[in-house]
């Protein structure tokens, strides 16, 4: 396989003459392997399963006439095949993950025990209330824990994700405007460092999205705030606001900001994506938040990535309480309850969100982050997540180019100043990174930044670990001022698969395996 005119399997790299070949096309540990349909054949299996007893089929004329054509492997070869495939992949805990934004943390083993107990790994949300009261009280403990961290007196456990935590509390905030009578209320202000979900969900709630730009700071422009409420307020809906913002700095002005905003008759949604900078330091409910999402995959250590699955609780304030959506666990003499019908003392809510409650399993990996670490260790993990950022920054800003100045909450941006006239580019920076044995920084966001690289290396990184990868990032930066930039282009090197062609993998993605027109011919 060759895109961009650049080998890209073992085989080839082996052929061009740019690394040793072997005859198996393996290297020591790295074992190559093709795909299941290359390697299996639908006549071999590990399992043998008797034919099926019982009535006839009720597929009629849906029955299959033939086989399927899916690969067969005897067991070893199935483990050989995926423990292969295994050692292919980077993962959190192979090493330092720096994703800048996504938070990729250490999932403790301890969370997991706790969500495989019986009890929790086979709850059903159609089980009578009676039989549930164990995993009702784990709800509403995490909500209690949820509630105190951000002085918040409500919170909504449904959301599923980040963007749905939006969507629950921009709903909110319809439902309550709409109530009011105040149905005019329609713009909503979004600086221009937000994740792209903040103007996709005000769409999403019937609102229109009006632009703040961002200072030199990095922070939102308060003069072009104050102007925008200045010449038309009787619209305002209210802000959707990240902080830390999403070049990883703390928006000094946020009360202030609230400020202006409630006095304009709006409400303020505060993006909660990088909570994890303030846990048991700063309470959004002090800051004059009025409604706030909390990925607990990111902030309390519950699995991320893969598509799910996760869990997006958004806490809301006096304002919007009346207005989430149910279900909601309730306690009483008699234990615990589910409200789950719009009426009663959930009359004003804006309704449901999904079939059911949420993610059992996020739950109890969550709570059991709380418990385990206690107040005090959550505001350490807090402050260990933000020095160790800074720490990143300190010990790189004299090789590479920090995009703003001044010290940064959990996550270090920098940007590709530091490459100019190299002929170096930041994705060539980051795929050079893949030979030093790291996964590659968030890489052109925020998009206010040029040339982004955005790196968090959370709490769960040692100094010693830190001290390697920067090592390694100051390793780069010396080759590549030091016109190197063959090396660049041409790396990946090291990596099972060279440097593909990303765009037209994106456009044109091949989804299906297709045999060999040989291996056609010798089935026939």
């Amino acid at each position: 396989m060759n895109n961009q005119g650049r080998p890209t399997t073992p085989a080839a790299i082996a052929a061009n003459g740019n690394a040793p070949e072997t005859m198996s096309g393996s290297k020591a540990l790295n074992q190559v392997e093709k795909l299941i349909f290359e390697v299996g054949t639908p006549q071999n299996t590990g399992v043998d399963l008797p034919a099926p007893k019982g009535g006839a089929s009720r597929l009629g004329a849906h029955a299959r006439q033939g086989e399927i054509g899916l690969p067969g492997l005897s067991e070893p070869e199935t483990m050989r095949h995926y423990v292969r495939l295994s050692q292919q992949n980077y993962a959190i805990d192979l090493g330092v993950y720096p994703l800048g934004s996504c938070t990729m943390k250490h999932n403790p083993r301890l969370n997991e025990k706790i969500a495989r107990m019986p009890g929790f790994a086979d709850v059903h949300p159609l089980q009578p209330v009676q039989t549930k009261q164990g995993a009702l009280e784990v709800m509403y403990d995490l909500s209690h824990w949820l509630m105190t961290l951000c002085n918040m007196p409500a919170v909504a456990l449904t959301p599923k994700a980040g963007a749905h935590g939006e969507l629950c509390g921009m709903m909110a905030i319809r439902a309550r405007l709409d109530a009011d009578g105040e149905t005019h209320r329609r713009r909503v202000l979004v600086p221009e460092s937000a994740h792209g979900t903040n103007p996709a969900t005000a769409v999403q709630c019937g609102f229109n999205v009006d632009e703040i730009p961002a200072n030199d700071k990095g922070r939102v422009d308060m003069t072009a705030l104050r102007a925008k409420l200045a010449e038309k307020s009787d619209d305002i809906a209210g802000i959707m606001l990240t902080n830390p913002n999403t070049c990883g700095l703390f928006e000094n002005d946020i009360i202030e900001i609230a400020d202006l905003i409630h006095q304009a008759g709006g409400y303020f949604y505060c993006d909660g994506a990088n909570f994890n900078a303030l846990v048991g330091r700063v309470r959004p409910g002090d800051l004059g938040v009025d409604a706030m999402h909390i990925n607990l995959h990111k902030t309390f250590s519950t699995p991320h990535g893969g598509g799910g699955p996760g869990s997006g609780p958004t806490v809301l304030s006096d304002a919007l309480k009346d207005y989430a959506p149910v279900p909601y666990v309730v306690k009483s003499d008699n234990g615990f309850d589910l409200v789950e019908h719009v009426e009663g003392e959930a009359a004003a809510s804006f309704g449901r969100m999904c079939a059911f409650h949420g993610n059992m399993g996020m739950y109890t990996r969550a709570l059991s982050y709380m418990m385990s670490h206690g107040s005090d260790g959550l505001k350490q993990a807090t402050e260990d997540a933000v020095l160790n950022a800074n720490y990143v920054q300190a010990s790189l800003s004299d090789v590479m180019t920090t995009a703003f100045d001044g010290t940064c909450m959990h996550e270090a941006l920098f940007d590709d100043r530091f490459l100019k006239d190299t002929g170096v580019e930041t994705l060539d920076f980051a795929k050079a990174m893949i030979d030093e044995g790291y996964h590659p920084m968030t890489m052109y966001f925020p998009l206010v930044v040029h040339g982004a690289m955005l790196i968090e290396p959370t709490e769960s990184e040692s100094k010693q670990e830190l001290d390697r990868f920067i090592r390694s990032m100051r390793h780069l930066a010396a080759k590549a001022k030091a016109g190197e930039s063959e090396m660049f282009k041409a790396a990946p090197i090291h990596a099972p698969l060279r440097r593909l062609d990303e765009t037209r993998a994106a456009r044109k993605p091949v989804l299906r395996w297709t045999p060999p027109e040989d291996l056609l011919d010798a089935a026939e």
